[in-house]
């Protein structure tokens, strides 16, 4: 089977030739393997370690000549942050910050979809060779509404400012869903996924309420993955952490096909109990661990937990991959131990 075949196979509730595996890692990361590996290019780099990595294609921003040149296109501006082994884009201007009422949201300068050039997905895909799946898009409006307020004040709009935070995110429903719609139409039917997401765990339980996921989220996400679906494009969801009390709505309301990334050490995200309520209904993707277990474990404690997932994993669907972006600290070992474990027992 090529890597598309595996995807679509799992998607279409069928068993693969092996157990499909992904790719997540940060760019430092990457070129270390690169190096170690002796990889010219990622495509090397996957093919060598049997990865079913994604393709991701994307549409080109033509930057108005009238925006500032330091910011993103909703006018966030961000700077490098040094953690010793790499750097992360952290958000240090968030232009809504000081707005309190609906009318300045909607004087706000917000982008426009036709600013982009979507003739460069059609033309991409016209390269493709078929053998990855493609993935195109990403609705992750809280997020975002996080980078535009301030994360704290995001929270407390949510609670305080109700009627705010439905103007902003409605301005960002209203981007992607017509951004989203142009990409698909570009794709011509060879797009096969996309992310419809939010952070909705942190490492001991959910970011929000239950409630408040309903009331601000859930509706548009809804019309985000009917959108994809309406296009042929399969629906894939991430959402870090302690997520298990929104399982139930994603999987029955929103529609998802995939859950990603699995970090199973938090509560109510045990394997066990996620294959148990959920096994038939949805593909698991993910799930070896990289906060403890391949960044601090030996290779022998990576191979025992992909073998010990692959049983657990066993009555449902599963894409092996590490449970979020592989980060320095992870040693070259362990990443090859994980993809040869998969690929050997799987």
């Amino acid at each position: 089977m090529t890597a598309r075949e595996r995807w679509l196979t799992l998607l279409e509730g069928k068993s693969s030739d092996r157990i499909p595996t992904d790719y997540q890692a940060t760019d430092e990361v990457t070129a270390r393997l690169l190096a170690d590996l002796d990889c010219a290019d990622e495509e090397t780099l996957f093919r060598k370690l049997h990865i079913d990595a994604r393709r991701f294609v994307e549409p080109i921003w033509n930057r108005p000549e009238q925006l500032d040149a330091d910011a993103d296109l909703w006018g966030i501006r961000y700077r490098q942050v040094d953690y010793g082994m790499g750097a992360y884009a952290e958000p240090v201007f968030h232009p809504l910050a000081e707005m309190d009422s609906v009318e300045q949201v909607r004087a706000y300068r917000w982008p426009d979809p036709d600013e982009f050039d979507y003739d460069v997905v059609t033309k991409t895909l016209d390269e493709e060779d078929g053998y990855r799946a493609v993935h195109a898009g990403c609705y992750e409006p809280f997020l975002l509404y996080g980078y535009l307020r301030g994360l704290q004040r995001a929270f407390e709009d949510l609670a305080l400012r109700p009627e705010l935070a439905d103007a902003i995110l409605g301005r960002i429903f209203d981007f992607y869903y017509e951004h989203h719609r142009q990409i698909f139409a570009a794709g011509r039917g060879r797009i096969d996924l996309t992310w419809v997401a939010e952070d909705l765990g942190a490492q001991t339980g959910p970011l929000m309420s239950l409630a408040m996921y309903r009331r601000f989220l859930l509706p548009n996400q809804i019309k985000m993955a009917d959108l994809a679906r309406s296009n042929g494009v399969h629906v894939m969801y991430h959402t870090d952490g302690a997520a298990r009390a929104f399982l139930p709505d994603l999987i029955e309301q929103v529609g998802i096909e995939i859950l990603n990334p699995i970090q199973w050490r938090c509560p109510g995200m045990e394997r066990e109990g996620l294959v148990a309520d959920f096994g038939n209904r949805v593909i698991f993707h993910g799930s070896i661990d990289n906060q403890q277990t391949l960044a601090f474990g030996t290779v022998d404690d990576v191979v025992r937990e992909v073998e010990e997932s692959i049983a657990i994993y066993a009555p449902a669907r599963w894409i092996c991959a590490p449970c979020h972006n592989l980060q320095p600290i992870t040693p070259t070992e362990n990443v090859v131990a994980m993809y040869e474990a998969i690929r050997e027992a799987g």
